[in-house]
């Protein structure tokens, strides 16, 4: 028995009594009740009442691999050579890469209830609950090389603000790899965040893991530890569906990749711009201790951010510098 076996029967949000699931489970009440204990430490509060049985006090909704592979495009099912669901993983990023390295990985996706060590961009811990997030990585082969591949992160963010706009989520780009959403006090909360990984040569093949964690459905506790204002898919989608979200952003996604080496970002920038969430704006930009202020403009065709002093005009090119946005 799994944490997740447990987590799958209780995930319905009924009363299921010990004798119940340790009969589902195959195992004892006691060991049940010892799994049980561990709910709290994944941060999914747990309900008990005597003469009833244990729930969740929330119900949550699983990922399900066919569930997702059945609502994909015909395209999307031939470009998707393999999806994998998984329950923990350090990284899904980094489980892709080792399926790289052994010779796979190409075309295959990768989809995990919880990230263990995951980490964002200039190696920021992204820590995530329990089956509230959408951790989903995609590993991708391009013949062009590394060069031919700038903005490509930028182009992942518009697919899933595309995907988002949908259900009526209005999502905003914060260069180079974040999605944001309007708070309602004011300012912007994160929403996602990008992480691409390159290895191969400059002029010639090359493997990519793209990989994005979405806040869907984040508990006000985890909020409140997190050190900056996040947002969730649910506070403008309530009830989205996180398999249906997930089918959504792969389509987008294969269909991106597919496309991306001839038509490279020039194709994705005006949809990006349009929903640049900083544009006109003075923001910070911050290359390692040094802060200074600016005004934001555009992305070019190569996903490089333009930036004003004044008659000053400057050229931001990822890497490590960070924009925020001022209050």
């Amino acid at each position: 028995m799994t944490i997740g076996e447990l987590i799958r029967l209780l995930s319905d949000g009924e009363f299921h009594s010990g004798q119940q699931l340790g009969e589902k489970l195959g195992v004892s009440r006691a060991a049940v009740w010892k799994q049980l204990r561990k709910l709290e430490d994944l941060g999914i509060p747990m309900e008990a009442v005597k003469g009833q049985g244990y729930r969740l006090v929330t119900a949550m909704e699983l990922l399900e691999g066919p569930r997702v592979v059945a609502a994909l495009s015909r395209e999307s099912r031939h470009q998707l050579s393999r999806l994998f669901v998984e329950e923990v993983l350090p990284s899904s990023n980094a489980f892709l890469r080792e399926r790289f390295a052994q010779g796979a990985g190409h075309g295959e996706a990768c989809l995990v209830e919880q990230q263990s060590a995951g980490r964002g961009r200039r190696g920021r811990i992204w820590t995530t609950p329990w089956g509230r997030t959408l951790m989903c990585s995609v590993g991708w082969r391009f013949e062009s090389g590394v060069a031919a591949l700038e903005g490509l992160s930028l182009a992942i963010g518009v697919v899933l603000a595309q995907v988002l706009e949908r259900h009526g989520v209005v999502a905003r780009l914060k260069w180079p790899n974040d999605v944001l959403l309007e708070m309602p006090g004011g300012g912007h909360g994160k929403l996602a965040g990008i992480l691409v990984e390159m290895s191969g040569d400059a002029a010639g093949p090359c493997e990519v893991v793209l990989g994005m964690g979405i806040n869907v459905d984040l508990p006000e506790a985890f909020r409140a530890s997190i050190d900056q204002p996040v947002a969730c898919v649910h506070d403008q989608a309530p009830g989205l569906s996180r398999n249906v979200l997930a089918a959504e952003l792969l389509d987008g996604l294969l269909a991106m990749l597919a496309g991306f080496e001839e038509g490279g970002f020039a194709a994705w920038q005006g949809e990006w711009n349009r929903r640049h969430a900083f544009a006109g704006s003075e923001v910070e930009v911050i290359r390692g201790d040094r802060r200074d202020v600016r005004v934001a403009g555009d992305v070019d065709e190569s996903g490089n951010l333009w930036v004003y002093q004044g008659e000053r005009h400057e050229r931001l090119v990822g890497g490590e510098i960070s924009v925020r946005g001022r209050p």
